[in-house]
Formats: C-alpha cells, sequence, structure tokens
C-alpha cells in the first residue's frame, strides 16, 4: 500500500462538495490517480480516524491549454473521490 500523504491530495472545497457533505454525509478528495478505492479507504479510515461506508471515483482528463499558439498542451489529468463515512462520523476542517 501506499503511504497514506501520497493518496490524498486535497480535500475539495466546493458548493456541490458542501451540499453533499450536509445531505449524504460524504467527502470529496482530490486523490492520486493510481490509487484504487481500497487504498483510499484505508487512507482516509487512517488518517481522520472516521469509519467508511462506501466509496466513489471519477477520473478527469486535463484540459486543452492555448489551442492555436505553437506552445500549446495539456493541464494534468487528475482524480476525484466521494468518500461516504458511516452514520454518526463527521469530519471537522479548521
Amino acid at each position: 500500500m501506499k503511504d497514506i500523504f501520497q493518496v490524498i491530495d486535497t480535500i475539495q472545497l466546493s458548493e456541490k462538495a458542501t451540499l453533499l457533505t450536509e445531505t449524504n454525509n460524504e467527502y470529496v478528495f482530490k486523490v492520486n490517480r493510481h490509487a484504487n478505492k481500497l487504498e483510499i479507504r484505508q487512507a482516509v479510515e487512517k488518517l481522520f480516524g472516521k469509519k467508511v461506508a462506501a466509496v466513489r471515483t471519477a477520473n478527469y482528463d486535463g484540459k486543452k491549454k492555448r489551442e492555436r499558439r505553437a506552445d500549446f498542451g495539456r493541464t494534468k489529468a487528475w482524480k476525484k473521490a466521494f468518500v461516504r463515512l458511516k452514520e454518526g462520523e463527521t469530519i471537522e476542517f479548521v
């Protein structure tokens, strides 16, 4: 297994992520592209000390940058994880 700090990059704080937290007790993390659901589950449980009920993931391709110029390229591809905690469990971010 990878180190937990190699699996979880950041937490995604957006309107949709906040709504998921309030309604479904789900937290959204930006994770390593090569991490699987089991590694994500173990990293969250070890890092925050909470029990995880389910993990969903979504892969995103990088966007095109400066398409009509000679120095074109793409942004990095990334992966998002939706982690649902068990009933009564919450994560406090200060």
